[in-house]
């Protein structure tokens, strides 16, 4: 691993995540599960938008959240509510938690 942040999702937000320093990859509808595993092999921490996690496979996502290398995290959606894919927010909804 040679980048220390890489974040997979949109262009318009990828700009504001390669000015930061992070390394980008904007996957084309149905490259969703290349790209993420490109950015794990690249980067110590993996960013990935909303977006890109409700298109990937559901065990590879669950795969890429629980592995310990790279930490792989959902960013918010706008106005930090959380998304479909968000584990919190399916637990909190299992137990009837309130959010």
């Amino acid at each position: 691993m040679t980048t220390t942040l890489a974040y997979v999702g949109d262009a318009v937000e990828a700009a504001g995540f390669r000015l930061a320093g992070a390394r980008v990859y904007t996957p084309a509808p149905g490259a969703e599960a290349a790209a993420l595993a490109q950015a794990r092999a690249a980067a110590r921490v993996v960013l990935l938008s909303p977006q890109i996690a409700s298109a990937l496979p559901r065990a590879e996502l669950e795969a890429a959240l629980a592995a310990l290398q790279p930490l792989t995290a959902i960013v918010p959606c706008d106005g930090g509510e959380a998304t479909a894919v968000d584990p919190s927010e399916r637990v909190q909804a299992q137990l009837g938690l309130e959010r």
